[in-house]
């Protein structure tokens, strides 16, 4: 029979048990609110600092030497915040049937968010491939990676005008490849670097042990990947997909402004930007809304997230 010293134990550890399991819950909500209070006052400091800018810096500027570190703060150069938003509530042009220019730059962005989200899916698929073949085989990941870092140095802007002149050749029966198709690829050029390097990461993460133990059980390379490695880089390829996401979506920009293609948000930052003389709060419109698409782009990849919260567990930046 145990003794009256015995007794209390177990119900103590059962009762610290009880109190602590909702405890990484709640402190996972408050980390999120915190994160998400932190960046709704870096957005009320910025905007601070631009209009504290507005009002007591330079008009021409200010120069070192003849380099310029600040801008100027004249209304063509530095409109204040306001007139930007009051701009957005206006018609695009002066005509009669011109569509607010809110709606302009919203069906910019839904057209530039398709087409990163296209290139998103194609640079994922091709970098998870690319770090299942340099996990499986040592020699694959000597032979790839210094490629696959030494491909992220070429200029985008060089590349895009002669992506979209190859795709122009491309003909199979009534297939014809399509301008956006040309942008899609080069989102995908930018998506498919850090999904490699994160899930090749995440690949490698698991504990030598762990691996060895199902090694001992004779359990084969898929089986592994299933239940071992993949759970284990879920930590590391979420904020891979994350950095895939916003690069995607700069891709998309300039690879639109590149090959002129329009009906995208990046056509319309070059096209708006002609208007800063007499117009100085439109060409901030699209610029808002190329930030707007890139927001939507990461938050899909914050969904995904949730779905995949329990495997989380000592996530890393990428």
């Amino acid at each position: 029979m145990p003794t009256t010293s015995e007794q209390p134990a177990p119900l103590t550890r059962g009762a610290l048990g009880v109190a602590k399991q909702p405890q990484p819950r709640r402190s996972g909500v408050r980390t999120r609110l915190r994160g998400g209070l932190l960046g709704l006052a870096g957005l009320v400091l910025l905007a601070l600092i631009w209009e504290l800018y507005k009002t007591f810096g330079s008009v021409d500027g200010v120069v070192i030497g003849t380099l310029t570190v600040l801008p100027r703060t004249s209304d063509l150069a530095m409109p204040h915040l306001w007139v930007m938003f009051e701009r957005v509530l206006e018609p695009v042009t002066g005509a009669a049937s011109a569509v607010p220019l809110w709606a302009a730059v919203l069906a910019g962005s839904l057209f530039t968010l398709g087409i990163a989200a296209v290139g998103w899916l194609v640079g994922v698929t091709v970098g998870l491939a690319l770090a299942l073949l340099m996990q499986r085989f040592r020699l694959a990941e000597s032979a790839i990676l210094p490629w696959i870092i030494l491909s992220q140095t070429v200029p985008l802007i060089a590349i895009a005008p002669l992506v979209r002149r190859w795709g122009a050749q491309i003909q199979f029966g009534e297939f014809t490849w399509e301008s956006w198709m040309s942008v899609a690829l080069i989102a995908s050029y930018l998506a498919f670097f850090p999904v490699s390097v994160g899930a090749l990461r995440g690949l490698a993460s698991p504990d030598s042990n762990h691996v060895d133990l199902l090694h001992c059980y004779s359990v084969g390379w898929w089986k592994t990947l299933w239940r071992l490695r993949l759970p284990a880089s879920v930590g590391y390829l979420l904020p891979a997909l994350r950095l895939a996401a916003v690069s995607a979506v700069v891709g998309s920009v300039v690879a639109e402004v590149s090959i002129g293609l329009r009906g995208g948000i990046g056509r319309l930052i070059v096209e708006y930007a002609g208007a800063a003389g007499n117009d100085p709060g439109k060409p901030w419109a699209p610029i808002f809304g190329s930030i707007l698409v890139g927001l939507v782009a990461a938050g899909f990849v914050g969904l995904i997230g949730l779905f995949l919260r329990r495997f989380r567990r000592g996530e890393v930046s990428a």
